[in-house]
């Protein structure tokens, strides 16, 4: 299903980039045409395995005790809450959240202080980067509200 979607997703985003100047175009039609060729070798290896009986379209094993177990049911209920909450909490401290209850899921609670430090430096960097040095249109929430009145560029 995720190569599927992702194949549509790049002729979506081709038919976006159409009116854009052109080197917006070949950076995202160099990405694009990546990530074709590796769904369709995706695809080719696929097909492969299944008349080799090597594999199956089955469901059987899509959710298993080992999902819960390596953590990566967790890994994606904080995606998709990141997802979600983005909107409201904002870049900085959302994304902080996201990158440290990701990094404790897969840690499994191990190195607390170093993650939360990794995760704050994350987070402010990316807030460096995207919001005051390319004032890109991430979602502001009440760090960004905060660093505006703080900042006497107004960030």
């Amino acid at each position: 299903m995720i190569p599927v979607a992702a194949l549509a997703f790049t002729l979506y985003y081709f038919s976006t980039i159409i009116d854009s100047p052109w080197t917006a175009q070949v950076g995202a039609g160099l990405i694009g045409v990546i990530l074709i060729a590796l769904t369709l070798m995706f695809f080719v290896r696929s097909a492969l395995a299944l008349r080799a009986g090597k594999a199956d379209l089955g469901m059987s094993t899509l959710f298993t005790r080992d999902d819960i177990e390596t953590g990566r049911l967790g890994l994606m209920v904080v995606t998709v809450l990141y997802i979600v909450i983005i909107q409201w909490g904002g870049f900085t401290l959302t994304t902080f959240a996201f990158l440290m209850a990701a990094m404790l899921i897969l840690t499994r609670g191990r190195n607390k202080t170093l993650i939360f430090i990794l995760s704050a430096v994350m987070a402010l960097g990316g807030y460096a980067v995207f919001i005051l040095a390319f004032d890109t249109r991430f979602p502001r929430g009440p760090f960004e509200a905060l660093m505006k009145l703080v900042l006497p560029d107004g960030g």
